[in-house]
């Protein structure tokens, strides 16, 4: 079998409750009866929606999808915390909640809007000295991982009915929705945690457009992977010299950028590093 050859694309995936990322992935390799299956951007389990999963040569580009902008839509409820800040940890600490006026739950919720500083929750797969941050919090360690820059560009109320909130956040990649649930309740003395979240697009993937990991339906094209990226279309011999793997002339411009044949193909993305240009993912020969 050619290198090229199998299934490949990417897949819009909706993500049902209960099930992890690596489960929808699993689910999704046996509809399509093929091992080459990645996603772009973990869900945890209790949390649904939108799934960016590569097939083939489609997984080589899942880690430019990485930074986009998530749209998430949930629910936290004041009042109380878990050691995991989701409903599926164990309660720490119950808070009553006075009566909460809506706009103090909006004040609180647009300080976390704008760049931020965010520390990874100790219920997560982040690694410190090689250990991961829930295996250690699972043996009763505190192991703090170095705060991270994220971007919440919107986080608003869409309903308060104390003590639940319903919000909608659009945010960087990287960012721990159930973290800034938490946060909104430390602001107000009262605790919070997450009880419902939905992810319904990443950069201009949509839900709406995904299906069920058992029904995956139709491959969409490589290119829309680097769509988002800037495009260069290469002359008959850079096309060739690419499918090599070779250096190019730098194209001028900062971050990656997604090269294409005369014939519309995507062929691989690369970056300028000073006089040259450099590739950084080589999909498929001219």
């Amino acid at each position: 079998m050619s290198p090229g050859a199998g299934p490949n694309g990417l897949l819009l995936i909706d993500k049902p409750g209960g099930s992890t990322s690596h489960d929808a992935v699993a689910t999704v390799r046996r509809a399509l009866g093929t091992k080459k299956v990645g996603h772009a951007g973990t869900l945890d389990p209790m949390a649904t929606g939108l799934l960016v999963m590569g097939v083939g040569r489609g997984t080589r580009l899942l880690r430019f999808l990485g930074d986009q902008v998530k749209t998430y839509v949930g629910s936290f409820r004041l009042g109380i915390e878990t050691d995991t800040l989701d409903a599926e940890g164990t309660v720490t600490r119950r808070t009553p909640v006075e009566e909460m006026a809506e706009e103090q739950v909006v004040a609180a919720m647009s300080l976390l809007e704008g760049d931020l500083l965010q520390r990874p929750p100790a219920y997560s797969a982040v690694k410190v000295g090689g250990r991961k941050l829930y295996e250690a919090a699972r043996h009763g360690e505190t192991i703090h991982a170095s705060p991270r820059a994220i971007r919440v560009e919107r986080f608003e109320l869409a309903m308060f009915a104390s003590p639940d909130v319903d919000f909608v956040v659009r945010c960087s990649g990287g960012t721990y929705v159930r973290m800034l649930a938490a946060d909104v309740g430390a602001r107000l003395g009262c605790g919070a945690h997450l009880t419902r979240l939905r992810r319904t697009a990443i950069g201009s993937f949509d839900v709406a457009a995904a299906r069920p990991p058992e029904d995956p339906g139709e491959l969409l094209p490589l290119e829309q992977a680097v769509a988002h990226l800037p495009r260069v279309e290469l002359q008959p011999d850079e096309a060739v010299a690419v499918s090599h793997g070779r250096i190019l002339g730098p194209a001028g411009l900062v971050g990656p950028y997604a090269v294409f044949a005369p014939d519309g193909r995507v062929l691989g993305v690369y970056r300028d590093e000073g006089a040259k240009a450099k590739p950084e993912v080589i999909l498929a020969p001219a």
